[in-house]
């Protein structure tokens, strides 16, 4: 890897000189490779990926410094991104981390409820971005059901067609087709939404601000980032109560949980394979069961 470049880039992104750096690897997920690279006192994080996966760092810079909002959580500065030797990167301020526990709990809570509180005209964004490795179409609309049926729900489903999966599709056509079942007397604000908020993209500083990162953003029913924080686990009550007293959930929101929780599921089968595919059929039959 030619890091003599990207400590280049670097140099040129902070305005200063800098001494000649070294990187080392760490965990960075299943997707992208991720290095802490430093130059004399100074580190800074760095995501690596093939050349062609350039437009996923592109989106995902864009959608951090969208993201960026006073009073609500933090998120890491870009610092600068490009392609080298065959390689996409992007580097970000490197921050210290550790699990979110306790009162962060709490005041991660507030701060996505002041990232929610930011809205738009119409839903979407002005720029398609990924999930995962996915591709994600952010075509704005004004009607969020449109939207989540034809940029969410219905992409997903014809991949999952496409990978074998084809009763998937079938069943769910009752329910791309009444989905206005699930919203009896509420209709959402487009709301900001982080778009891929599991517990893996979270994290606290070690002064105990919350950090939110590797977004999928638009605007959207902000329902959809609480759904996702309770697929996998790792938010505890204090976050889900401060959120809560700081903007009520609508009472429906436990039915639309399951739609909402459908599309990230979708997409790990996609992404990853048949292990999802049992999950997908029991959010499915519920759902159903709702009609």
């Amino acid at each position: 890897m030619d890091w003599k470049t990207i400590g280049s880039q670097i140099a040129a992104a902070v305005g200063e000189p800098l001494p000649p750096g070294r990187a080392w690897p760490i965990g960075g997920g299943q997707i992208n490779s991720a290095f802490r690279y430093e130059a004399g006192e100074r580190a800074w994080f760095v995501k690596l990926n093939r050349s062609e996966r350039l437009p996923m760092f592109e989106a995902e810079a864009a959608g951090l410094q969208l993201l960026a909002r006073p009073g609500g959580p933090r998120v890491p500065k870009v610092v600068t991104l490009g392609e080298v030797g065959g390689y996409a990167f992007l580097v970000l301020e490197y921050i210290p981390l550790k699990a979110v526990t306790g009162e962060a709990q709490a005041l991660l809570g507030e701060r996505l409820a002041v990232l929610h509180a930011v809205t738009a005209e119409r839903y979407g964004w002005e720029r398609n971005n990924t999930i995962g490795t996915t591709p994600q179409d952010n075509t704005p609309d004004s009607d969020w059901l449109r939207f989540y049926r034809e940029r969410r729900l219905l992409p997903q489903l014809e991949r999952a067609a496409a990978r074998g999966y084809s009763q998937l599709l079938t069943w769910a056509k009752p329910v791309l087709e009444q989905l206005e079942a699930f919203f009896d007397g509420y209709r959402p604000q487009p709301s900001l939404l982080h778009g891929d908020l599991w517990s893996g993209n979270v994290a606290v500083s070690l002064d105990g601000e919350p950090v939110i990162f590797d977004p999928a953003c638009y605007f959207g029913d902000r329902e959809t980032d609480l759904a996702m924080t309770e697929l996998f686990g790792g938010f505890t009550s204090n976050f889900y109560d401060a959120y809560q007293a700081a903007a009520p959930l609508h009472p429906g929101y436990p039915v639309r949980r399951d739609l909402y929780q459908l599309y990230h599921v979708l997409n790990h089968l996609n992404l990853f394979g048949a292990s999802y595919l049992s999950r997908a059929e029991r959010l499915l039959e519920r759902l159903l069961a709702r009609l």
